[in-house]
């Protein structure tokens, strides 16, 4: 499995390295190094590579201005990684308003057209004949080209973002937002790649034509990507926890004794929760790492009663209880499952990471197997790529 290499943090945001970055360095390098062989091997390639780092200095800052505009809106950004294909902030939560969410997109753009304007005027100040004045001019022109690059109406790219926070203020619905977006940043995709192969054919520029689909089909993969986890909001907020619910639980006499407990229930080779009951009410939860605190002396004398903890004092919510805010509070409150109330105050079922990766599979037709089920009921981890604690959050932000 590919990892990202860290490479430092800026302003307290981790900074990573994909490895494919170098591919994309070595490119960079090659082409400057070439266009600059006027000044001599020597020369040429070290400005060849200089330019190539120094243009993804200018991602980086990029990316900053995206990720200091969201901190400034109280939202994390847990790292800005360089790739293949540029840079990417992993900013963890939506913006609360469609105001915001454009001064979050238009960050970026914003920082690249100001590096475009200071380097112009740097290389006004510079000989013409110099080669820092044509690094400094060309890296000045790449900053302007970013910035209207990334304009471009639709997902990932942050026109996209500017575009959906346009849509999302029309509409009022940021999820609507999100799929008219990223249906245009696949319809650009499939453009750009149809485009590649034009390119290829026509102008024989193999390398240029490649280039040019290769894009298309990122913005196609990510554009579908942002399309599945708006989807995957959508279901997590319209599903309830009713919906979720099992009853993998045992009802016991609250007024047997410790001993009686012990004796029925230890035993079970599957480990289960209990709720005692008495008189037609629940008394609570029984926690079977209560019975360690009693002395074993006492068990035939104390009754359940003794050691449960009340509903008003345990992890709850409602039935009607949204499926994002139950995963919020497992995940806040580090729990194996959560307890659903009735409207009547009754214990109406349980839920644990497993019953929601079910729910989820079969609302969407996800290809989850019952042996993965019983994984994650064990384990309590969800699959991996299925980061439903950041979606969930993000999707009630």
């Amino acid at each position: 499995m590919q990892t990202n290499w860290k490479i430092g943090s800026l302003f307290g945001i981790p900074l990573f390295l994909d490895p494919l970055w170098f591919v994309i360095l070595g490119l960079a390098t090659l082409n400057f190094g070439v266009t600059y062989q006027q000044w001599g091997n020597e020369i040429a390639w070290s400005a060849g590579l200089v330019m190539a780092l120094l243009l993804f200095a200018s991602v980086l800052l990029h990316e900053l201005g995206h990720s200091l505009v969201a901190r400034s809106q109280g939202i994390r950004v847990n790292s800005i990684t360089l790739f293949l294909f540029g840079g990417v902030a992993a900013i963890e939560e939506e913006s609360k308003t469609p105001g915001k969410a454009f001064q979050v997109a238009i960050a970026g753009p914003l920082v690249s057209i100001a590096l475009f304007v200071l380097l112009r005027l740097g290389a006004n100040l510079l000989p013409d004949s110099s080669v820092y004045s044509l690094m400094v001019g060309d890296l000045a022109r790449i900053n302007l080209v970013v910035a209207l690059f990334n304009l471009i109406p639709g997902l990932p790219l942050d026109g996209g973002q500017v575009l959906k926070a346009a849509l999302w203020q029309v509409t009022g619905n940021r999820f609507q937002a999100v799929h008219w977006a990223a249906k245009a940043g696949q319809i650009l995709g499939y453009g750009a790649i149809a485009l590649g192969f034009a390119v290829d054919f026509i102008t024989k520029e193999l390398v240029l034509g490649v280039w040019i689909a290769l894009l298309g089909w990122f913005a196609i993969r990510n554009a579908s990507s942002y399309d599945r986890v708006t989807t995957l909001q959508e279901t997590l907020l319209k599903v309830l926890a009713a919906d979720t619910m099992t009853r993998d639980f045992r009802v016991v006499d609250a007024n047997q004794t410790l001993r009686d407990f012990a004796d029925s229930y230890l035993l079970e080779t599957t480990p289960q929760v209990y709720f005692a009951a008495s008189d037609g009410r629940y008394r609570g939860k029984v926690a079977i790492e209560d019975l360690r605190l009693v002395e074993r002396s006492e068990w035939d004398s104390q009754t359940l009663q003794s050691i449960v903890h009340p509903l008003t004092e345990i992890p709850t919510v409602t039935e009607s209880t949204s499926l994002a805010a139950v995963i919020n509070k497992l995940e806040n409150e580090q729990l194996p499952f959560i307890t659903v109330l009735s409207p009547a105050g009754a214990v109406a079922g349980v839920i644990d990471r497993g019953d929601i990766v079910r729910t989820l599979a079969q609302k969407l037709n996800l290809r989850i197997s019952d042996g993965e089920i019983k994984r994650i009921k064990e384990d309590g981890g969800y699959p991996d790529g299925l980061q439903l604690a950041i979606i969930a959050k993000s999707a009630i932000s």
